[in-house]
């Protein structure tokens, strides 16, 4: 749905907030009503901000106090799974690029062929 490429001294927050800013007009985006989102996310501010610009939630997926060593969390690996589906890639699997712009291409480009090899 987006893509954004920024320096690593962005923090989360800040970062996100640029991309919903970019992507809240979106025709796909019209019926979202809920975003996931892990604990760097966590606090009402952030939570408020989502509400009050693009209208959606925000849930963040926390883990059970009471879970003792490694469990799936639900929703909480979607993005950890698709940061592997990228380091396929050649180009994605280190920092080749200097232009943030030419990096955002490379992580359009193997989206899209790996969109298109489910058809």
């Amino acid at each position: 749905m987006g893509c954004l490429v920024h320096p690593a001294d962005v923090a989360e927050r800040a970062g996100a907030k640029q991309l919903l800013e970019s992507m809240k007009s979106l025709p796909v985006c019209s019926r979202l009503q809920l975003m996931w989102a892990d604990s760097g996310y966590h606090g009402q501010p952030f939570s408020d901000w989502v509400q009050q610009e693009c209208g959606w939630r925000v849930q963040i997926v926390n883990k059970d106090p009471k879970q003792e060593g490694f469990a799936v969390l639900p929703k909480r690996w979607i993005v950890e799974r698709t940061f592997s589906w990228l380091n396929k890639w050649r180009r994605l699997s280190k920092d080749y690029e200097q232009n943030p712009d030419s990096s955002r291409a490379c992580i359009l480009l193997a989206m899209n062929k790996l969109m298109l090899n489910r058809l």
